[in-house]
């Protein structure tokens, strides 16, 4: 697709937060309705299956982590709630501060949201404000640099700056980093428009930002470096008229944490355990290098090594399919034409009549195999009017129907280890999940 590797596009485009349109929509029927989830009518998300059960008393015990306080330096709090826009369940965000590289100008911005399948940090012009024309632009043959990032759900576009990145005690110092809508959108490259919306807002990507912290430690590669991608980097001379550009390492979108001097192996997420019937909030921990401080430890019972992009093989109901652990995703998605869809506001959310436990098989590039288990709760049930931003039951049917997308709602109580990818760079160690 749009000239990039499948892989890349694979890890960059499956859905950070599954339609939106959806839930502006439920939020909008419950302020009509008044609330009262599980009921036919809009307070219940206009679900076709307003029957669905939300009694989750037959399901087993999920996992049962509870994660490390966020008071090392190593460890930043992660916050799941009603979140910017009111209406998004399972957005995961932290704070992050950006300086002028190699100075204490610098800027906290709030509400940015924690991508494991994608690579970089990306801020919204709009929550920067000012202080956005004080990062350097970085540039290609004297043009400023810009980028065209694909997700499932849409594109972000803006320019590329330099910036030292805070996330909790570490820093990732002068690196690149995407600011999202600093651009006219007459600027925007129609290999870049056709991909769908543009998420160049706080409404449309329902927070400040996406902080991508996967296991590659750029977010395009050696494939940039030597072929100028359709819908990926562009030199814009003065800030118009861009082009399809090749761009070095060192000036693309740089994975924070693989830049960080210390505790730069990988990342552990760290979500609660919660209600199977949902909640209103939740909060983890996201712990920063593994097996470098006495509060990281490796701990996990399976262990997959991925290709470079996070992803591996899986199957689910005798078919095969790729997979990859997404807490982007702010539900689990695959293909089961056996369970009922809401319909509705609630659109190719599951409603299933009675809660599900299921179960898939992971694969990883050697070949090794492990099960995984998940809950399917009616989503209908588990908003519960609009009241529950926290749900490790939800599902759905949402971009390829060969992809086993294990969202948000599978890191709740567990541990999820991300071990970077420092082979790349001479290093020994291949990217791999855990948990």
């Amino acid at each position: 697709m749009y000239g990039i590797p499948n892989a890349f596009v694979r890890a960059l485009r499956e859905p950070r937060s599954f339609l939106l349109a959806v839930l502006l929509a439920l939020t909008a029927g419950l302020a009509a309705c008044g609330g009262g989830g599980g009921n036919s009518d809009n307070s219940s998300g206009g679900s076709s299956n307003s029957g669905s059960s939300g009694d989750t008393s037959s399901l087993p015990a999920g996992p049962q982590q509870q994660p490390v306080a966020a008071t090392a330096a190593n460890t930043v709090a992660v916050t799941v709630n009603r979140g910017l826009t009111g209406n998004m369940p399972n957005i995961p965000t932290v704070s992050v501060t950006i300086c002028v590289a190699g100075t204490g100008n610098c800027q906290t911005v709030n509400n940015i949201q924690v991508d494991t399948a994608s690579f970089g940090l990306r801020v919204l012009a709009s929550a920067l404000g000012n202080f956005s024309g004080t990062l350097p632009t970085t540039t290609s043959n004297g043009a400023t640099l810009a980028e065209c990032t694909a997700f499932a759900d849409g594109y972000t576009w803006g320019t590329v700056r330099s910036a030292d990145v805070k996330v909790g005690g570490e820093t990732a110092s002068n690196i690149p980093i995407q600011v999202i809508g600093d651009l006219a959108t007459s600027t925007v490259p129609t290999a870049c428009s056709n991909i769908g919306p543009a998420q160049n807002s706080s409404q449309a990507l329902g927070a400040n930002g996406i902080l991508g912290i996967g296991v590659a430690p750029w977010d395009c590669g050696a494939a940039c470096t030597t072929s100028a991608l359709a819908s990926n980097y562009y030199a814009c001379p003065n800030g118009t008229n861009c082009s399809n550009t090749t761009v070095a390492l060192a000036s693309q979108v740089a994975n924070p944490v693989a830049h960080f001097p210390v505790d730069n192996n990988g990342v552990i997420l760290q979500m609660p355990p919660i209600s199977n019937n949902g909640q209103s909030s939740a909060t983890g921990t996201l712990v920063f290098g593994i097996g470098t401080q006495s509060n990281n430890a490796m701990n996990a019972s399976q262990r997959f090594a991925t290709n470079q992009w996070g992803n591996l093989s899986g199957s689910y109901n005798g078919r095969s399919l790729d997979a990859f652990l997404d807490s982007g995703s702010n539900g689990i998605f695959f293909d089961d034409s056996s369970i009922a869809q809401c319909g509705g506001n609630l659109g190719t959310f599951y409603c299933p009549a009675k809660p599900l436990a299921l179960g898939a098989t992971l694969t990883d590039v050697n070949g090794n195999s492990g099960n995984v288990s998940f809950n399917v709760v009616s989503a209908s049930a588990l908003l519960n009017g609009g009241s529950n931003f926290a749900l490790n039951d939800l599902a759905g049917q949402f971009g390829s129907s060969s992809s086993l997308d294990l969202g948000l709602p599978f890191f709740y109580g567990r541990y999820v280890y991300y071990g970077q990818d420092q082979a790349i760079n001479g290093g020994t160690q291949t990217p791999y999940v855990a948990f």
